[in-house]
């Protein structure tokens, strides 16, 4: 063991309840353990990072980790922390989900190694599939009481009337389904320890007395949970006005998720560097301690910004990131301009003032199109011409040096916009339709 997996968690602030005998357990040698997700989109979103991130943490402590899709109880929905039942998915979308999902978690463990401890991916619907009602009455339903299922905070969430629609019997299941998942994985893979986050203790500690009764009490099951993450204020953590924050690029652009990272909180970021990120306690601490000397560099929010973007998306990603930043932030040019995907233009120029141009209106001179009535960047002909002569507009990252210069299709940056700047910080972006 090149580390103690309990105590990397406990620095990093990503342990929330620990079943007791667990951190002995993990010091015997190599254990397996699982996280399960559900599949119920084609990408994680960062909401997903602090389990992924866990799995990752124990990997490289010398542990085997499974990530478990949830097919078949993804089919289902699970009461933990929920208001309403989730839709079923096809058994073709849950594969292509499931595929999507390993592509992104293969950039956080190691799935090719030759090593005893290289990480699996499982989907429950493979052993669920052909289950009979009957055999899972039999099998499950018999070892676990209705009264130790009650029990359950998100079960008497649900009946005590915080969700419209009560509890069906369906989603009442899933503790169970969940904990024979526990039971297949320990019978089947040596598996003896669950991960996940603190919404899933309920259904965690199910997979423990199931296992405890059906192969009798001296069998070693284990839980551990991370907690969930908040923001400093006590809001949700990953969403933005627009929605999650994905680890799909063509959901999230890594522009928009390096911008995410970089505008958190300085009680955010000295939190989240530790649980999203690899980096070492004496490179934190000293991050740390250099940011408390000079708040205004935001040193731990680029730090984190850096590393994250590295992780999930690329070096490359996170370079063009940074330039796409500069763009509206610093000093660029042309070229910059149109090396950004259209996505990555309309992220960094979100929130500026947008017009529509007629694709016929091309060829007027700059004056003519900039102030008219539905394109009005400027408020009259006569202050375009001085700011003009004074050097203050450009277009498209370029100086405009005559106001009266044509504008023509050759100035569409992806065949469809043009970025014009009224002095340093004014931007007004033209969509030509």
């Amino acid at each position: 063991m090149t580390k103690n997996f309990v105590e990397e968690l406990k620095w990093r602030g990503m342990l929330a309840q620990i079943m007791p005998g667990t951190e002995e357990f993990l010091m015997k040698g190599m254990a397996t353990a699982y996280l399960g997700t559900d599949p119920t989109a084609d990408s994680l979103h960062i909401g997903h990072l602090c389990g992924i991130m866990m799995l990752r943490h124990l990997q490289r402590c010398g542990h085997k980790p499974i990530i478990l899709v949830g097919g078949a109880t993804g089919m289902i929905g699970d009461p933990s922390g929920k208001s309403q039942e989730r839709n079923l998915l096809d058994t073709e979308t849950l594969y292509h989900n499931q595929e999507c999902i390993k592509r992104q978690v293969a950039k956080f463990l190691d799935f090719e190694a030759d090593d005893p401890n290289k990480a699996e991916l499982v989907n429950n619907y493979d052993w669920m599939k052909d289950f009979s009602f009957l055999d899972f009455a039999r099998e499950v339903g018999k070892h676990i009481t209705v009264n130790y299922m009650m029990a359950k905070d998100s079960v008497q969430q649900r009946l005590n009337g915080t969700a419209r629609d009560g509890l069906s019997f369906t989603e009442f299941t899933y503790q169970l389904l969940q904990g024979y998942d526990f039971l297949h994985l320990y019978q089947t893979k040596n598996c003896k320890l669950q991960l996940g986050g603190n919404d899933q203790w309920g259904n965690m500690t199910t997979g423990t007395e199931l296992i405890r009764r059906k192969l009798g009490q001296e069998a070693e099951a284990y839980a551990l949970t991370c907690p969930l993450i908040t923001k400093a204020d006590g809001k949700k953590f990953g969403k933005t006005e627009s929605g999650n924050v994905w680890l799909d690029p063509a959901r999230t652009s890594p522009y928009a998720f390096y911008q995410f990272w970089l505008n958190v909180s300085d009680d955010d970021a000295e939190r989240y560097i530790k649980i999203f990120t690899s980096l070492e306690k004496e490179t934190i601490d000293a991050l740390v301690e250099e940011h408390k000397q000079d708040p205004g560099r935001r040193v731990l929010q680029r730090r984190l910004a850096e590393e994250v973007t590295v992780m999930v998306h690329s070096q490359e990603a996170l370079d063009m990131a940074i330039e796409a930043s500069n763009i509206l932030f610093g000093k660029s040019t042309k070229e910059s301009l149109v090396r950004l995907d259209e996505q990555t233009l309309l992220d960094v120029f979100d929130g500026v003032p947008r017009f529509d141009l007629g694709r016929d209106q091309l060829g007027q001179p700059a004056v003519e199109l900039f102030t008219r009535d539905d394109v009005k960047v400027f408020a009259s002909k006569g202050e375009m011409r001085k700011l003009v002569q004074g050097g203050g507009v450009s277009v498209n990252k370029e100086k405009l040096t005559a106001f009266d210069r044509p504008i023509t299709s050759e100035d569409l940056i992806n065949g469809k916009y043009i970025l014009v700047q009224r002095g340093k910080k004014n931007y007004f972006l033209i969509t030509v339709k």
